[in-house]
């Protein structure tokens, strides 16, 4: 069995592929937090919170500092760059297939094949 490491944009998309994981970022946008102040709205136990920091911090998408006592995480938006480009790329791809079978089924509609006219 071959054993690799994930790549960036492996854990980047597994680290959001989870809602709870998509609100503390969310939490984050405009300010570090204390970990104790993000896990309080959320519907789970302290330790469960942690592993969910855990896989954010894993993929890059969160920083901790500690002081003192308590932990302060903050977000690290740069590190969503690599999927940003990958679903840019993709858009770009998507949409330009899209549009040529729009104009492939408009040319059809307009010129339709001899046997589509019976």
């Amino acid at each position: 069995m071959v054993e690799r490491s994930p790549s960036t944009l492996d854990l980047t998309y597994a680290a959001l592929a989870d809602p709870t994981r998509r609100e503390i970022l969310r939490q984050l946008r405009l300010t570090e937090a204390r970990v104790t102040d993000i896990a309080r709205p959320l519907p789970m136990s302290l330790n469960a919170v942690s592993k969910h920091i855990s896989v954010l911090e894993r993929a890059g998408l969160v920083r901790r500092e500690i002081r003192g006592r308590d932990h302060f995480l903050t977000a690290q938006p740069a590190a969503l760059a690599e999927a940003e480009r990958w679903i840019t790329d993709y858009t770009a791809f998507w949409e330009h297939r899209v549009d040529a079978l729009a104009a492939h089924l408009e040319s059809r509609q307009q010129h339709p094949a001899p046997e589509e006219q019976a």
